[in-house]
C-alpha cells in the first residue's frame, strides 16, 4: 500500500537539508506542497535563494525516498513564487539550529532596516548579545560568521531572507 498524503509529509521530514543537516527540508520550509494521486506524487519545493546549489540534491533525495515507497510517477516541481523567507522555518527548526551552534534568523518583523543598524544577535552558546559580525559570508551563502565577546566563541548565523 502506498503512503498517504500525511505519511509522505512525515517521510519528507526525515530528509536533512544538505547544507544544514540539523534541520529537515520540511522544517526549513522549502517543501511547499504535496499531492498524492494513486501511484503518482507531486512535490513543490521553493529554494532558499534562486542559486541554491543544494536543490538538485534535494530533488534527487525526494525521488529516491518516494521510489522506495513504491510511487511510479514522481514529479518534483521548483516554485519560485512566493519567494522563500526565513519566516518559513518552523520553531523546532530554529531551536535545532541554536542547539547545533547556529544562531537562528530573527523574525522579519523584528529586523531594523539598513545594514548599519542591525538588531543585537544572541550567541547560540551563551545567549549574550555582545556579538560582532566577522564576515557576511560563511561556509554557505545563507550563513554569516559572528564572534561572541562574552564566551569567545565564533559561530554561524543563518541570515534573514
Amino acid at each position: 500500500m502506498l503512503p498517504s498524503h500525511e505519511q509522505v509529509w512525515r517521510e519528507l521530514a526525515t530528509i536533512p537539508d544538505p547544507e544544514i543537516p540539523a534541520i529537515s527540508i520540511v522544517d526549513l520550509g522549502i517543501v511547499r506542497d504535496v499531492q498524492v494521486d494513486g501511484g503518482a506524487v507531486r512535490i513543490s519545493i521553493t529554494p532558499t535563494y534562486s542559486g541554491c546549489p543544494a536543490m538538485r540534491l534535494i530533488e534527487d533525495q525526494i525521488k529516491e525516498l518516494l521510489t522506495q515507497d513504491g510511487f511510479s510517477c514522481i514529479e518534483v516541481k521548483t516554485v519560485y513564487a512566493p519567494a522563500w523567507t526565513t519566516d518559513w522555518l518552523s520553531p523546532d527548526a530554529k531551536q535545532r539550529l541554536k542547539a547545533s551552534g547556529i544562531a537562528p534568523p530573527q523574525p522579519a518583523t523584528e529586523l531594523v532596516a539598513g545594514p548599519k543598524r542591525r538588531q543585537p544577535l544572541a550567541c547560540p552558546f551563551c545567549d549574550s548579545t555582545q556579538t560582532e559580525l566577522r564576515s557576511e559570508f560563511g561556509p554557505t551563502a545563507c550563513k554569516a560568521i559572528y564572534f561572541c565577546n562574552s564566551c569567545r566563541q565564533p559561530f554561524e548565523h543563518f541570515k534573514n531572507f
